[in-house]
């Protein structure tokens, strides 16, 4: 296949010439290198960032807590699923997450809230969005849905103390650990 643009005249030391195969093929070597050098850049920069932060939680994200009465009353539930969110994994275990979601609130006796959480979680903890609360949100943006690997198992495991300690912050009282 021949490749034949002709863009009009251009100077050039050597007077007016026309862009064609010659210079095309000039512009293709110069440009190699340089797309070569990004390319390399972007994996050094997602092989760098792939770090798991630290975790964090805010409770029902956009949700209630809990009732007027009972402030904080599906709270827990809520806190292991903002566990289970910050590491994510593949699709079916936010499934699973989710619905463990829904049982737990039902549990505490609010069966229609649970039914509506399930709702809410299920469409706005999409991994696709650059949300503070996304499925996968402790991983650099985008991560979409994928099974952790043995490295990725690593850090959740070693991030894991802080983590529990946070959530017994949270289901204690204590202050929250909020995302920035």
């Amino acid at each position: 296949m021949s490749l034949n643009i002709q863009l009009g005249p251009m100077q050039c030391a050597h007077g007016p010439v026309l862009c064609g195969r010659q210079s095309v093929a000039r512009a293709r070597h110069r440009l190699l290198p340089c797309v070569l050098a990004l390319l390399i850049c972007a994996g050094c920069a997602n092989s760098a960032s792939a770090d798991l932060k630290a975790f964090t939680t805010d409770g029902c994200s956009a949700f209630p807590d809990g009732t007027p009465a009972h402030r904080d009353l599906w709270l827990n539930c809520c806190v292991v699923h903002d566990f289970a969110y910050w590491k994510g994994g593949a699709r079916d275990e936010r499934k699973r997450v989710d619905e463990e979601l829904q049982s737990c609130v039902a549990k505490v006796g609010e069966p229609t809230i649970a039914g509506l959480m399930l709702a809410g979680v299920r469409a706005g903890g999409t991994p696709y969005l650059p949300t503070r609360f996304r499925w996968g949100y402790g991983w650099p943006y985008p991560r979409g849905y994928r099974e952790l690997s043995a490295e990725e198992l690593e850090q959740v495991r070693a991030r894991s103390a802080h983590a529990l300690q946070a959530m017994q912050r949270e289901m204690s009282g204590d202050a929250l650990d909020r995302p920035e």
